[in-house]
């Protein structure tokens, strides 16, 4: 068969956009049954290096006003969470929640040598990599890997995005990314791309990996529409997109899909001018889509077994800038939620504002011991294998 390159092209396209495949999907045709029990993770990805000193804010300390003369949060201002620690006022369901003891806060979170470059420090988080490493997978892509080798019904994760992050590709195994599993199955059904697949003979090495991943797109689009059907919640949820994407979420949990991560992501946290509006609406955003999302988890009695955490590549600098806003930073804080945490609230101290390198926040907790911790004590995986070292387990869960 002679391929034109127009068809190649779109072949391309399909395979490489919206419908990055792993090869197990087929494992999609029969269903899964998912008992209760099963534990599932949710990552919110805060693109761009969220500020978390304006996040987890340091209501007594003097060093953290007279370092942000205009964009220091009041105390009166702040969410209370102690005398001492507040949170930002647009995160109202936070606060909500760490009352209730669904809500741990870990501080200082980062990684030795750090960079200040979006793309590596993402990269850095992604892979799950020390900052002297250049690793090509990522630390959800490897988890994919390791329970994915030898077994006829692997595990599953899934991007709610258009283009698949590092963080779910491994080196054999891939997770899935698609905005809604309706859009997944329209593109995939569309009749020019069945009637390629139909027509395509073994052939040169690259279009036959881009017809083998159409193939296996075509042959699981319509087990994952159906599968999301089954359960669909019945929450209401704010139109926002991380809305629409938790609620995607919520009634994929729901389903007998046996996905054991979720990935999205929230952003520009880029706040180099005018951070207050942006940090806000922002933060408005995420307040009113995990308001929706818990109180549905915990209608469905699904709360104890779903795990939430958030991070950021970074966080920004102690000191304002001369624009209303903050520069490229360190360490930074991190959201866990859900009803089966073993520590809640402050898990450990707020940031040293004495005690800082160059103008940052020093770290106190490297981000691979939350990954070691969630990979064993959560997913009963090898972390050890995934991240390539041992690393400390915390007692979060």
């Amino acid at each position: 068969m002679v391929i034109k390159r127009r068809d190649f092209l779109q072949v391309g396209s399909l395979a490489t956009a919206s419908l990055m495949l792993p090869k197990f999907l087929k494992a999609f045709e029969k269903p899964m049954m998912v008992p209760q029990g099963n534990k599932v993770v949710v990552v919110i990805q805060f693109s761009g290096g969220n500020d978390g000193l304006n996040t987890v804010i340091p209501v007594q300390n003097d060093i953290y006003y007279k370092s942000r003369p205009q964009l220091g949060i009041t105390k009166q201002n702040a969410l209370l969470l102690t005398d001492d620690v507040g949170l930002n006022p647009a995160l109202i369901n936070f606060k909500d929640l760490f009352d209730d003891g669904s809500l741990g806060i870990l501080n200082n979170v980062g990684y030795p040598n750090p960079d200040r470059s979006h793309f590596r420090s993402m990269d850095i988080w992604q892979s799950g990599s020390a900052s002297s490493d250049y690793i090509t997978t990522g630390w959800i892509g490897r988890y994919l890997d390791a329970q994915c080798n030898g077994c006829n019904k692997p595990t599953q994760a899934m991007e709610i995005d258009d283009i698949l992050s590092l963080a779910l590709k491994g080196q054999n195994s891939k997770g899935l990314a698609f905005k809604d599993p309706r859009r997944l199955y329209s593109s995939s059904n569309e009749k020019y791309f069945k009637d390629i697949n139909a027509d395509h003979h073994a052939g040169e090495e690259t279009a036959d990996y881009l017809y083998k991943t159409m193939s296996e797109t075509l042959s699981s689009a319509d087990y994952i529409f159906q599968q999301s059907k089954l359960h669909p919640t019945s929450e209401s949820y704010p139109s926002t997109e991380l809305g629409k994407d938790l609620k995607t979420i919520a009634s994929l949990i729901y389903s007998e899909i046996n996905t054991k991560v979720y990935y999205v992501s929230l952003g520009s946290f880029d706040t180099h001018v005018n951070q207050d509006s942006q940090q806000k609406k922002l933060f408005t955003e995420l307040n009113d889509a995990i308001k929706a999302f818990t109180s549905d988890l915990k209608k469905n009695n699904r709360f104890d077994d779903v795990l939430l955490f958030t991070f950021s590549e970074f966080g920004r600098r102690v000191t304002q800038n001369a624009s209303g806003g903050t520069d490229h930073g360190t360490a930074n804080n991190m959201f866990l939620i859900s009803g089966g945490l073993k520590e809640k609230g402050i898990i450990n101290p707020m940031p040293d504002l004495s005690d800082l390198q160059d103008g940052d926040l020093k770290y106190r907790v490297d981000f691979k011991n939350v990954y070691a911790t969630i990979l064993n004590k959560w997913l009963g995986a090898d972390d050890k294998t995934i991240l390539g070292n041992q690393f400390d387990y915390l007692n979060f869960i």
